[in-house]
């Protein structure tokens, strides 16, 4: 079991953010904020993918204005994305945002964000506040060494953190990113040892969702192990369905959640093999396409580790030449010709469902 680093809760709309909570699942929309239609179909579809909260960009006043429709067509809390402009935070809070992402460094003026704080408060809208290291690379024009730029991000979220506390505002979650996985492990590691409150975590960008799934899964999964992180994003390019499927995967195979599809494991083959054990996981896999049950399916290639991983599945199938031993909870139940254990083993999973 993984032991939760303590932090402090933060509610974003009817979603509680911290270690006692469950880890959430963050995306964001991808299509035009101004299209109310399309940007509310896409949080319904990540919704359903199992986000919890789903970031919009607001750049531009006509944004904020069809940000207040889409609060009110969609059933979870949304994110304003907020850079640069502080009409745009104060806009997004009246308009129903449950939480806005906020760089501060982008915001030059004090008094501006006084106000973004002050309509926070008066709206019970919580504020991420967000540093990431492209932005530390451009700080006073600079291009800062990569072996500085952690401490300098960790400074620079100091600073804000201070300045909101001094007013009073303490909804905040934290988070600090970088494209870089070791970066971004150790710049969330140093803030967990400075704050207790909530930290988000993700890369600023993980690439293609073929090329993302590693970087992604080295960087928040080593973070969750210890204990650190109480949102998760997978930042792809491209659909953002599949930045909720990553996450999800990151989260059940960590641990800290449950799945409820059928879950494959297939040995990796090796000289006595004597079946052709890829193509009878690929069928099998196929046709747990339409299972929402958390069965444990094994297709193993021998008697060497066959049993012991059929021990561990709900069904299993142990290969031998010309022949297949199904499994049941452990137990071995059948001895099948190989040219029916396909059939045999998919009678097997339907009878479990």
């Amino acid at each position: 079991m993984i032991k939760r680093r303590k932090t402090r809760i933060v509610k974003v709309g009817n979603v509680k953010i911290g270690s006692s909570c469950p880890v959430v699942i963050q995306s964001m929309t991808k299509v035009a904020t101004v299209d109310v239609a399309k940007c509310v179909k896409q949080v319904n579809q990540l919704a359903q993918a199992g986000c919890q909260l789903v970031r919009i960009a607001l750049p531009t006043r006509a944004d904020t204005i069809a940000f207040a429709k889409i609060v009110q067509k969609v059933s979870i809390p949304l994110i304003a994305d907020i850079h640069f402009s502080p009409a745009r935070a104060v806009e997004a809070i009246e308009a129903g945002a449950a939480k806005i992402r906020l760089n501060p460094g982008n915001i030059k003026n004090h008094k501006d964000i006084l106000r973004i704080i002050d309509a926070a408060k008066m709206h019970k809208t919580a504020i991420r506040i967000g540093v990431n290291e492209a932005s530390i690379r451009d700080l006073k024009n600079q291009d800062v060494p990569q072996k500085k730029r952690v401490a300098l991000m960790l400074k620079e979220m100091k600073k804000y953190v201070r300045f909101f506390e001094k007013h009073n505002f303490t909804q905040l979650v934290l988070s600090a990113k970088s494209s870089d996985c070791l970066r971004t492990i150790e710049i969330n590691r140093s803030i967990a040892e400075n704050f207790d409150y909530p930290i988000h975590i993700g890369l600023t960008h993980a690439g293609l969702a073929q090329d993302a799934q590693i970087p992604s899964a080295i960087a928040i999964g080593t973070l969750l192990a210890e204990g650190i992180g109480d949102t998760i994003r997978v930042s792809i390019a491209g659909n953002p369905v599949a930045e909720a499927q990553i996450a999800k995967q990151i989260l059940v195979g960590i641990g800290l959640q449950k799945s409820n599809k059928p879950e494959l494991t297939v040995c990796p083959t090796c000289g006595r093999c004597q079946i052709d054990v890829v193509k009878l996981a690929q069928k099998i896999k196929k046709a747990l396409n339409g299972i929402d049950k958390p069965l444990r399916v094994a297709v193993m290639g021998c008697v060497v580790n066959g049993p012991g991983e059929a021990a561990d599945a709900d069904i299993a199938v142990c290969a031998a030449k010309n022949k297949g031993y199904i499994y049941r909870n452990g137990k071995k139940i059948s001895t099948i010709p190989e040219n029916k254990i396909i059939p045999a083993l998919l009678k097997e999973i339907k009878n479990n469902q």
